[in-house]
Protein backbone atom coordinates (compact mmCIF):
# COMPACT_ATOMS: atom_id res chain seq x y z
CA UNK A 1 0.00 0.00 0.00
CA UNK A 2 1.11 3.60 -0.16
CA UNK A 3 2.61 5.61 2.52
CA UNK A 4 0.27 7.63 4.86
CA UNK A 5 0.21 10.96 3.90
CA UNK A 6 2.86 12.17 7.34
CA UNK A 7 5.79 10.06 7.64
CA UNK A 8 7.72 10.05 10.84
CA UNK A 9 12.04 9.02 10.43
CA UNK A 10 13.02 7.75 13.42
CA UNK A 11 15.65 9.45 14.92
CA UNK A 12 19.20 8.25 13.54
CA UNK A 13 21.30 8.60 16.14
CA UNK A 14 19.80 5.32 17.86
CA UNK A 15 22.38 2.95 20.19
CA UNK A 16 21.07 -0.68 21.46
CA UNK A 17 20.66 1.55 25.31
CA UNK A 18 18.52 4.11 23.96
CA UNK A 19 15.94 2.08 21.58
CA UNK A 20 13.47 1.41 24.60
CA UNK A 21 12.91 4.93 25.30
CA UNK A 22 12.40 5.42 21.17
CA UNK A 23 9.90 2.62 21.79
CA UNK A 24 7.93 4.10 23.83
CA UNK A 25 7.71 7.58 22.21
CA UNK A 26 6.84 5.70 18.91
CA UNK A 27 3.83 3.94 20.93
CA UNK A 28 2.45 7.62 22.30
CA UNK A 29 2.59 8.74 18.74
CA UNK A 30 0.81 5.46 17.06
CA UNK A 31 -1.40 6.06 19.87
CA UNK A 32 -2.34 9.69 18.55
CA UNK A 33 -3.34 8.35 15.52
CA UNK A 34 0.03 9.08 13.17
CA UNK A 35 0.60 5.88 10.96
CA UNK A 36 3.92 5.84 8.81
CA UNK A 37 7.39 5.26 10.02
CA UNK A 38 10.51 4.97 8.90
CA UNK A 39 13.18 3.07 10.86
CA UNK A 40 16.88 4.78 9.61
CA UNK A 41 18.93 3.78 12.50
CA UNK A 42 22.59 3.03 10.46
CA UNK A 43 24.32 2.88 14.32
CA UNK A 44 22.34 -0.20 15.06
CA UNK A 45 23.88 -3.95 14.79
CA UNK A 46 21.14 -6.28 12.57
CA UNK A 47 20.23 -7.47 15.70
CA UNK A 48 19.69 -4.99 17.56
CA UNK A 49 17.95 -3.65 14.53
CA UNK A 50 16.15 -6.50 14.11
CA UNK A 51 14.42 -6.15 17.75
CA UNK A 52 13.70 -2.98 17.23
CA UNK A 53 11.53 -3.36 14.01
CA UNK A 54 10.00 -6.54 15.46
CA UNK A 55 8.75 -4.24 18.76
CA UNK A 56 7.77 -1.31 16.28
CA UNK A 57 6.12 -3.64 13.84
CA UNK A 58 3.95 -5.01 16.97
CA UNK A 59 3.58 -1.72 18.37
CA UNK A 60 2.55 -0.39 14.72
CA UNK A 61 0.31 -2.87 13.41
CA UNK A 62 -0.94 -3.55 10.24
CA UNK A 63 -4.05 -4.43 10.79
CA UNK A 64 -4.91 -1.30 12.88
CA UNK A 65 -3.47 0.99 9.62
CA UNK A 66 0.67 1.37 10.37
CA UNK A 67 2.86 1.53 7.68
CA UNK A 68 6.65 0.39 8.83
CA UNK A 69 9.37 0.88 6.56
CA UNK A 70 13.11 -0.39 6.76
CA UNK A 71 15.49 2.01 5.44
CA UNK A 72 18.79 0.53 3.45
CA UNK A 73 18.79 -2.73 5.06
CA UNK A 74 17.49 -4.60 1.90
CA UNK A 75 18.33 -8.17 3.27
CA UNK A 76 15.88 -7.68 6.26
CA UNK A 77 12.72 -6.42 4.74
CA UNK A 78 11.34 -9.36 3.91
CA UNK A 79 12.54 -11.07 7.46
CA UNK A 80 10.70 -7.68 9.29
CA UNK A 81 7.44 -7.87 7.39
CA UNK A 82 8.08 -4.19 6.47
CA UNK A 83 5.56 -2.62 4.01
CA UNK A 84 8.41 -0.60 2.19
CA UNK A 85 12.20 -0.02 1.56
CA UNK A 86 13.94 3.13 1.69
CA UNK A 87 17.10 3.64 0.13
CA UNK A 88 19.48 6.56 0.35
CA UNK A 89 20.98 8.48 -2.55
CA UNK A 90 24.05 6.23 -2.06
CA UNK A 91 21.75 2.82 -1.68
CA UNK A 92 21.49 0.44 -4.53
CA UNK A 93 19.21 1.35 -7.17
CA UNK A 94 16.16 0.28 -6.80
CA UNK A 95 15.74 -2.39 -9.58
CA UNK A 96 18.85 -4.11 -7.71
CA UNK A 97 16.59 -4.61 -4.48
CA UNK A 98 13.34 -5.27 -6.18
CA UNK A 99 14.23 -8.92 -6.75
CA UNK A 100 15.04 -9.58 -3.10
CA UNK A 101 11.52 -8.24 -1.63
CA UNK A 102 8.50 -10.15 -0.90
CA UNK A 103 5.61 -8.75 -3.21
CA UNK A 104 3.49 -6.20 -2.63
CA UNK A 105 6.19 -4.36 -0.37
CA UNK A 106 7.37 -0.76 -1.62
CA UNK A 107 10.06 0.73 -2.80
CA UNK A 108 11.03 4.27 -1.67
CA UNK A 109 14.28 6.56 -2.79
CA UNK A 110 15.61 10.21 -1.38
CA UNK A 111 15.79 12.80 -4.33
CA UNK A 112 16.94 16.06 -4.67
CA UNK A 113 16.37 18.90 -7.34
CA UNK A 114 18.96 18.24 -9.94
CA UNK A 115 19.07 14.31 -9.81
CA UNK A 116 18.96 12.34 -13.43
CA UNK A 117 14.85 11.44 -13.55
CA UNK A 118 16.09 8.03 -14.99
CA UNK A 119 18.02 7.47 -11.69
CA UNK A 120 14.12 7.48 -10.01
CA UNK A 121 13.14 4.56 -12.15
CA UNK A 122 12.12 1.37 -10.00
CA UNK A 123 11.00 3.37 -7.28
CA UNK A 124 7.56 3.49 -6.14
CA UNK A 125 7.67 6.72 -4.15
CA UNK A 126 10.03 9.19 -3.62
CA UNK A 127 10.98 11.54 -0.95
CA UNK A 128 12.25 14.53 -2.05
CA UNK A 129 14.16 17.92 -0.45
CA UNK A 130 14.81 19.51 1.53
CA UNK A 131 12.53 21.88 1.20
CA UNK A 132 13.35 24.04 3.77
CA UNK A 133 16.77 24.92 5.96
CA UNK A 134 17.86 22.56 7.91
CA UNK A 135 20.18 22.08 10.52
CA UNK A 136 21.91 18.81 9.30
CA UNK A 137 25.53 18.88 8.49
CA UNK A 138 26.67 19.50 4.89
CA UNK A 139 22.54 19.34 3.75
CA UNK A 140 22.12 21.40 0.46
CA UNK A 141 20.36 24.12 -0.68
CA UNK A 142 17.10 23.86 0.29
CA UNK A 143 14.66 23.62 -2.84
CA UNK A 144 11.43 26.01 -1.52
CA UNK A 145 8.22 24.70 -2.26
CA UNK A 146 8.49 26.10 -5.75
CA UNK A 147 11.01 23.76 -6.09
CA UNK A 148 9.33 20.59 -4.58
CA UNK A 149 6.56 21.50 -7.06
CA UNK A 150 8.28 21.30 -10.02
CA UNK A 151 10.16 17.87 -8.86
CA UNK A 152 6.45 16.98 -9.00
CA UNK A 153 5.48 18.07 -12.38
CA UNK A 154 8.92 16.14 -12.97
CA UNK A 155 7.38 12.68 -12.80
CA UNK A 156 3.92 10.86 -12.08
CA UNK A 157 5.61 9.03 -9.04
CA UNK A 158 3.90 10.29 -6.01
CA UNK A 159 6.16 12.46 -3.63
CA UNK A 160 6.58 13.38 0.35
CA UNK A 161 8.34 16.20 0.63
CA UNK A 162 11.00 16.48 2.98
CA UNK A 163 13.33 19.04 5.28
CA UNK A 164 12.69 21.48 7.58
CA UNK A 165 8.20 21.26 7.74
CA UNK A 166 6.89 22.19 10.53
CA UNK A 167 3.08 21.90 10.96
CA UNK A 168 2.61 25.35 9.30
CA UNK A 169 4.02 24.23 6.21
CA UNK A 170 1.29 21.36 5.73
CA UNK A 171 -0.92 24.04 3.17
CA UNK A 172 1.81 24.49 1.62
CA UNK A 173 3.13 21.18 0.42
CA UNK A 174 -0.24 19.95 -0.26
CA UNK A 175 -0.82 23.29 -2.67
CA UNK A 176 2.85 21.65 -4.23
CA UNK A 177 0.80 18.15 -5.38
CA UNK A 178 2.92 16.58 -2.99
CA UNK A 179 1.25 13.31 -1.26
CA UNK A 180 2.65 14.40 2.06
CA UNK A 181 5.02 15.31 4.37
CA UNK A 182 8.09 13.69 5.67
CA UNK A 183 9.38 14.82 8.87
CA UNK A 184 12.45 14.25 11.13
CA UNK A 185 13.32 16.54 14.32
CA UNK A 186 9.63 17.84 14.26
CA UNK A 187 8.37 14.17 15.83
CA UNK A 188 10.69 12.11 17.52
CA UNK A 189 13.38 15.15 17.64
CA UNK A 190 10.89 17.22 19.78
CA UNK A 191 10.41 17.40 23.25
CA UNK A 192 7.11 15.59 23.47
CA UNK A 193 7.17 13.48 20.32
CA UNK A 194 3.21 12.70 20.89
CA UNK A 195 2.34 16.49 21.22
CA UNK A 196 4.48 17.46 18.35
CA UNK A 197 2.67 14.51 16.11
CA UNK A 198 -1.13 15.52 17.01
CA UNK A 199 -0.05 18.75 15.59
CA UNK A 200 1.27 17.69 11.89
CA UNK A 201 -1.84 15.58 12.42
CA UNK A 202 -4.32 18.82 12.76
CA UNK A 203 -2.37 20.43 10.35
CA UNK A 204 -2.72 18.08 7.51
CA UNK A 205 -6.19 17.57 7.94
CA UNK A 206 -6.88 21.31 7.76
CA UNK A 207 -4.73 21.11 4.74
CA UNK A 208 -6.75 18.80 2.83
CA UNK A 209 -10.14 19.79 3.71
CA UNK A 210 -9.03 23.47 2.33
Amino acid sequence: MNPPALLALSPGQLDAASVQAFLGAARRVFERGWRGLVLREARLSDRDYVECARALRSIWPRAAGGWLCVHDRAHLAAALDADALHLGGHSLRPADVRPWLAPGVQVGLSTHAGDDAQTWDGADYLVHGPVQPTNKPGARAPIGFAGLQLAVERTPRPIWALGGLRPEHARQVRGSGAHGMAVLSGVFGAADAAEAATRYLAAWSAAESA
